[in-house]
């Protein structure tokens, strides 16, 4: 689901599948700005007994194009692919994507939250042929939800778009009462912005530059 940004150049992908979707998209002339894959995204907040957040758990919607390329040559034709045929194809998604800190973000104030081991994953094919990526991120160490813990999904280099369902895009699973969240979406950008959207503008970012954070929407979770 990633290309490798120019201070990674020579570091393997972070999704099987991905050049082959890649290609495809330069073959039928959408080479001319980024992003190249689009994911719909649901998001879980899980609570402990205790009332203390213990991680999220991703539910990843990938666009029909993607979808297609990484299930090319999988299965029987005509049939939908079960989870058992596909599991190799998560196996290998979620083992390289923590390369890239699983593209997702939990703050409690100005503190970033380390992950433990991802679990719980697999991936599973819709009667529309669209493959989604589900796998749970536990945190090393549980937190409170007071004030706050924020939640944002994005690719910095923004080769992969990130966008929050419209329908039911987070849930807050086992949580004390009193608990709830609220979804802010990102500000449009502005026309310089639009304008840095080509190939040229990402292949020359420089190394650490978070384009992707300013099309991220923030899921802010809060406790009394």
């Amino acid at each position: 689901m990633h290309r490798p940004s120019p201070s990674r150049r020579g570091r393997r992908p972070a999704s099987v599948g991905l050049l082959a979707a890649l290609a495809c998209t330069l073959a039928a002339g959408g080479a001319a700005a980024h992003p190249h894959v689009f994911v719909t995204a649901k998001e879980q907040v899980l609570f402990g007994p205790d009332g203390k957040v213990t991680g999220v758990r991703a539910d990843w919607t990938f666009d029909d194009m993607y979808s297609s390329f990484v299930t090319q040559g999988l299965g029987t034709p005509g049939q939908l692919l079960t989870r058992e045929e596909l599991a190799p194809l998560a196996k290998t998604n979620v083992e390289n994507l923590a390369e890239w800190g699983y593209f997702t973000r939990v703050k409690l104030g100005s503190q970033t939250l380390a992950f433990g081991e991802p679990v719980d994953y697999w991936i599973d094919e819709s009667p529309d042929k669209l493959v989604t990526l589900h796998y749970t991120l536990p945190l090393k160490v549980p937190v409170s939800a007071v004030p706050a813990v924020n939640v944002q999904v994005y690719d910095p280099t923004y080769f992969v778009d990130f966008k929050m369902a419209e329908r039911d895009p987070v849930a807050l699973v086992s949580a004390p009462a009193g608990c709830s969240f609220s979804v802010i979406k990102p500000r449009p950008l502005d026309a310089s912005d639009n304008q840095k959207l080509t190939e040229a503008f990402f292949a020359n970012m420089s190394p650490g530059t978070d384009f992707g954070i300013k099309l991220a929407s923030k899921v802010m979770v809060a406790c009394p």
